[in-house]
């Protein structure tokens, strides 16, 4: 599943192609692309304009010109992409919208999802957050996230250590792969109690999520397959960068010992059982 840097800069595409633009004709191919909605995005969308894109966690939306959003997740296999009217010819294309500027050409925005899990909503805004994701937690990069306050938000819960940072109504946009490195990068053992951790150790971890989604979304984030691409189709490159997610069996870059996977909380968890030890 996309996480956040992933999102952002998906968000930053559109953020450069779409906004100003209008919405022309809008072509729903699937219904489960549109659940959820009170509404007939067909009737809905066309006349109006995108003027900011928005991101919170790994919910995304276009802010449209009659004050709701276009709300999008992406799921486990969704793409937002941009291109000449009728430039993807996948099967998995599940909405199309034109979108219109004066004075230009038209551009598409193609919402394709080969899963069918993501969706698009139209929505409501509350103090700035579509209704739907007021559910969520400020994410590392949002001006309301608070070190200090979502450290001890982590503290509070009796669950592992990953387990929490999964949990997106404690702190959002953090998937398994940031996670993974977020405890390699703060030393913290993946099943730990969250409750038993300092809290500067829960401060830590956090922190070093920041950075280590930083760094991601400066290589256009984390593609191990076709299934996670930017607007223009193009894949990110950090999977090259990754110090524990994936790397069972390989040196720990740091002290040389094989990296382990364990299941914790049902998820898989790679992690250096000699460097690993808070």
């Amino acid at each position: 599943m996309p996480e956040l840097p992933e999102v952002e800069v998906v968000r930053r595409g559109l953020d450069e192609l779409v906004v100003g633009r209008t919405f022309g004709r809008v072509e729903v191919l699937h219904p489960r692309a549109v659940r959820g909605n009170t509404v007939d995005l067909t009737q809905v969308l066309p006349g109006l304009s995108i003027t900011v894109t928005g991101r919170r966690g790994k919910f995304l939306w276009l802010l449209l010109s009659d004050a709701h959003v276009l709300l999008t997740h992406l799921r486990m296999s969704g793409q937002m992409l941009v291109g000449a009217p009728g430039f993807t010819q996948s099967p998995h294309v599940r909405i199309r919208a034109e979108l219109l500027a004066a004075g230009e050409g038209p551009l598409e925005l193609a919402f394709v999802d080969q899963r069918t899990f993501g969706f698009w909503q139209y929505a409501e805004l509350v103090d700035g957050i579509p209704q739907p994701a007021l559910h969520v937690a400020p994410d590392p990069f949002d001006s309301a996230f608070d070190l200090r306050s979502a450290g001890r938000a982590v503290r509070r819960k009796n669950s592992p250590v990953k387990s929490v940072l999964l949990n997106q109504e404690v702190v959002s946009g953090i998937g398994s792969i940031y996670a993974d490195e977020a405890m390699w990068a703060a030393r913290i053992k993946p099943w730990r109690t969250a409750r038993t951790m300092r809290q500067r150790d829960a401060e830590a971890v956090l922190a070093a999520s920041r950075e280590v989604m930083a760094q991601s979304l400066a290589r256009g984030g984390t593609s191990f397959d076709a299934l996670y691409v930017n607007v223009n189709g193009e894949s990110g490159n950090f999977m090259q960068s990754l110090n524990a997610y994936g790397r069972a069996g390989e040196p720990c870059a740091r002290c040389g010992t094989p990296i382990e996977r364990v299941v914790v909380g049902q998820r898989s968890s790679y992690f250096c059982p000699s460097c690993q030890v808070l």
